[in-house]
């Protein structure tokens, strides 16, 4: 009995799936990037990280259950628009994270290390001693002058355009 490729096993599935596929794996890979750099590498992520993690998750769902549904193409497509929106939410997510690195603009307050003003010296204390201390506005880590929040923005942005032109070429295959 030959051994089937897993690339000859996609190539027979319906575009969709085969698209449900790519958004599992691209957004898998950039979640496991993130929790090498925390587990591996060291790196605690912030709040802002933790945030973009999310729709990678809802990405990783959507694709999967898009490779699950490849004897029903439409709702297939239906999980990778899905897909291709939680990718352009972590992309958005990760632009303002760059923004806050930048200081264009001001971060949330539990991560930009920022102190409201006019607390009494006991509510001060109290939140100081909360603080939590991984900043939104550092870049703990950057290639080529680009940190992982705009590396996160950048590929997850492309993957959405990939998928999106994928969904297009289908679409205009079925008119």
């Amino acid at each position: 009995m030959p051994v089937v490729m897993p690339v000859a096993l996609s190539q027979r599935l319906p575009l969709p799936s085969q698209l449900g596929l790519l958004a599992a794996l691209g957004s898998g890979a950039l979640l496991g990037g993130a929790y090498y750099f925390q587990y591996v590498v060291g790196l605690p992520p912030c709040d802002l990280c933790y945030l973009q993690r999310w729709p990678h998750m809802v990405a990783i769902a959507a694709g999967l259950a898009a490779l699950a549904s490849f004897a029903r193409p439409r709702l297939a497509l239906v999980l990778v628009l899905t897909a291709i929106t939680a990718l352009l939410v972590t992309a958005a997510i990760g632009v303002f994270h760059v923004g806050v690195e930048y200081h264009w603009w001001e971060g949330p307050q539990a991560c930009s290390g920022n102190v409201p003003r006019g607390l009494s010296p006991e509510q001060l204390k109290k939140y100081l001693f909360g603080a939590k201390m991984v900043r939104c506005d550092q870049a703990a880590w950057e290639m080529w002058g680009i940190s992982m929040a705009g590396w996160n923005a950048i590929v997850s942005a492309g993957l959405a355009f990939v998928l999106a032109s994928g969904v297009a070429r289908w679409v205009r295959s079925r008119a």
